[in-house]
């Protein structure tokens, strides 16, 4: 089994990648993940020796290849997909595990120029997450620290992770990816009072008690931008 690293946020990272190794899985990361990943003592591949193509443009291009994306997005059931694979020698990956550049945050912060900003607009990340989670019945999409015990707990008890949680491990991610777009399609509209099309993504805060009427589910979502801060912790 076979698992591909490129996170910006580390938190967790260490214990996940150690005992993704100790399961037998072969890790391979980009640039800095791989770095992170080998000052801690762990045997990873880099995405450069894959790919035999170095980083560029100041790291703008880094995953974008058809080694990485036909790897993730190969169909295991599917056998004009698996003999291309072999013709180009490209072994598949099994879990893709990405987060994503924080633009909103770098992006809010006073004295950022637009072209910081700018550099801070992930395109391999989300590109890659987003191949994993189309291609969830034969990939675990991780897209979060939190989920990293959630999908150990599988592969130690089960051996695999089961469809079930791969395609609500798939749900996240494009929910993710889908804020991810939202944000930074606002940021660019906020020189517009009105621009054409308003993107809003929102997060769920609690699950409540009942909705409307007492045999109705519901819950309570948030802008989780500066503008529904206001309104969520309204008391």
């Amino acid at each position: 089994m076979r698992a591909l690293i490129s996170t910006y946020d580390k938190t967790g990272l260490d214990s996940f990648a150690r005992s993704l190794a100790e399961l037998g899985w072969e890790v391979v990361a980009s640039g800095g993940t791989a770095t992170y990943l080998v000052e801690l003592g762990l045997a990873v591949g880099s995405v450069e020796a894959l790919t035999d193509f170095p980083e560029m443009l100041g790291g703008r291009v880094k995953t974008l290849h058809p080694r990485i994306h036909a790897g993730i997005l190969a169909r295991r059931d599917n056998d004009e997909d698996m003999a291309t694979l072999a013709e180009h020698g490209i072994a598949p990956f099994d879990l893709v595990c990405i987060n994503l550049y924080p633009f909103e945050q770098i992006a809010a912060q006073k004295g950022i120029t637009e072209m910081e900003a700018v550099e801070m607009i992930d395109v391999g990340g989300p590109s890659m997450l987003r191949s994993a989670a189309k291609n969830f019945a034969f990939v675990i999409a991780v897209c979060k620290p939190e989920q990293y015990e959630v999908v150990l707990d599988d592969l130690r008890t089960r051996g695999s992770v089961s469809l079930e949680l791969r395609r609500s491990l798939a749900n996240e991610a494009f929910g993710m990816t889908a804020s991810y777009d939202a944000t930074i399609a606002n940021w660019f509209g906020e020189t517009e009072e009105f621009p054409e099309q308003l993107t809003l993504a929102f997060q769920k805060v609690v699950d409540l008690p009942y909705g409307e009427n007492p045999h109705q589910q519901a819950a309570f979502y948030t802008d989780p931008t500066p503008r529904g801060a206001s309104v969520a912790a309204a008391k």
